[in-house]
């Protein structure tokens, strides 16, 4: 049984947080591939400034390219928006062919703080697993949000992550203090983000 992982974000810009979660979550999950999907117009977001779409692809290709198991997936940039998650699942599902066990949305333990507010989140659910990224001495109470979304638990990976903090608004406040971003995100997308003046 082929498992597919699935990996959203604005990356403005990718950092090694994003890469070591999706790394961690491919090997404990015995996932064949984990797809970066770029948001286009993520709906939680519509008020922030966003670097080019065009800049925030090539910069995951960058930092991707070493990783055979690692792919850029354009599903939501080739597509008119709001983008949700529900969506984005649905697509790459019929695209891979994937039955809801066999497709894991990768996210952090912050963010399944904030599932409720998510588009239709019983439904998104329903429609793959949750690997949800956490740090050893902070776990969020699942029983409390299973109150409203019932089948939350049976859903639910676990993936431990290692305690490193990343952060893409750190690495574009750093850019345009002047600071070091060495050892933050991949080489060439330090490379690629100063040559094209990015954040500065």
């Amino acid at each position: 049984m082929a498992k597919i992982g699935i990996i959203g974000g604005t990356f403005d810009p990718i950092h090694y947080g994003h890469l070591l979660i999706a790394e961690l979550a491919r090997d404990s999950l015995d996932l064949e591939r984990v797809l970066f999907v770029p948001a286009g117009d993520p709906p939680h977001k519509q008020e922030a400034e966003k670097t080019a779409v065009h800049h925030r692809c090539r910069i995951v290709e960058l930092a991707i390219e070493d990783n055979p198991a690692f792919e850029l997936s354009r599903v939501d940039l080739d597509r008119p928006g709001p983008h949700y998650s529900t969506d984005t699942v649905a697509l790459i599902r019929a695209q891979f062919d994937l039955s809801p066990d066999e497709c894991y949305f990768i996210i952090g333990g912050d963010s399944l703080v904030d599932l409720l507010s998510w588009h239709q989140p019983a439904e998104l659910i329903q429609s793959c697993r949750l690997a949800v990224a956490h740090r050893p001495e902070y776990r969020p109470d699942v029983a409390a949000l299973a109150e409203t979304l019932p089948a939350l638990e049976s859903r639910i990976d676990w993936v431990e992550l290692l305690l490193v903090e990343y952060s893409s608004s750190m690495i574009r406040r750093r850019i345009k203090a002047g600071q070091s971003i060495r050892y933050q995100t991949h080489p060439k997308v330090i490379d690629y983000l100063y040559q094209h003046g990015l954040y500065r």
